[in-house]
């Protein structure tokens, strides 16, 4: 397996394992990850052996967000750091919208856009000494990676409200109420934690897992009458296109053959 300077890959069965690797800067953002990550989900979507990703982060963080001395090297430059969070904004939808679904792995720090990053996968695993939060408006700034429209599907109008226009910083119990993070763990029990879920998620693998990923994020955002109506439309297209029928003959058959236990007087 081969790795990327700011990004180490790593595979365990169907299970592939990106793991953002500038621990010096708590893995703060710059171009060269931004492109890693891009470059690397591209080669994972490619590999017919990879069905689950992890995304994590090196040294003491999961990740900090944008690199605030590339933000001012940018300003002075171009005058804003706007294309460069373009980039990042593109990088986060296509978490969301791979056909590999994506887990993140949380420990340290998921502030601003490494929040972001978390809010683009598809399950949460947190070690519970984590700090998590928005953060933006403690240095003047706006999200420009998805928040203010993830943030409040994720965990709640209410939750997003306190976490955007606070800047405050909470641990992963503080969330557990919301259904976001899916198991808080200690900080030993990450990992595992985190390929546990990913390979349940392997398990599942396919054309159908892939579809309902993609009708979950299209439909986040429509009419739901026109989503309903698009919903139909993917199931057909499925239906017709992935021998549906067969699947299911297989599991009825299998069902008639299992013997029923005797019942007990």
């Amino acid at each position: 397996m081969t790795s990327h300077p700011t990004v180490i890959v790593s595979q365990a069965g169907p299970v592939r394992t990106l793991t953002m690797n500038r621990p010096q800067r708590r893995n703060a953002l710059d171009a060269h990850l931004v492109d890693a990550l891009d470059r690397e989900l591209t080669a994972a979507e490619a590999d017919p052996h990879t069905r689950a990703l992890i995304l994590a982060g090196s040294g003491r963080s999961f990740c900090a967000g944008a690199d605030l001395q590339y933000f001012l090297g940018l300003h002075a430059e171009l005058g804003s750091p706007i294309t460069f969070l373009r980039r990042v904004s593109a990088l986060v939808t296509r978490f969301e919208t791979s056909p590999l679904p994506i887990v993140a792995a949380l420990h340290g720090h998921a502030v601003a856009g490494g929040l972001e990053l978390a809010l683009g996968c598809d399950i949460v695993v947190a070690a519970d000494s984590t700090l998590i939060g928005d953060g933006h408006i403690r240095n003047n700034l706006l999200p420009a990676a998805g928040s203010s429209v993830r943030l409040p599907r994720k965990v709640g109008d209410a939750m997003a409200r306190w976490l955007a226009l606070t800047g405050a910083l909470v641990t992963p119990d503080q969330l557990a109420a919301t259904g976001w993070i899916h198991t808080v763990v200690e900080q030993d029990q990450l990992s595992t934690a985190a390929h546990g879920v990913a390979a349940e998620l392997a398990r599942h693998s396919g054309p159908a897992q892939s579809r309902f990923k993609g009708l979950l994020f299209d439909l986040a955002t429509m009419d739901p009458r026109q989503g309903l109506a698009e919903e139909l439309d993917v199931f057909d297209a499925h239906w017709a296109s992935n021998d549906v029928p067969a699947s299911l003959a297989a599991f009825l058959d299998r069902k008639t053959k299992t013997p029923k236990p005797i019942p007990s007087n």
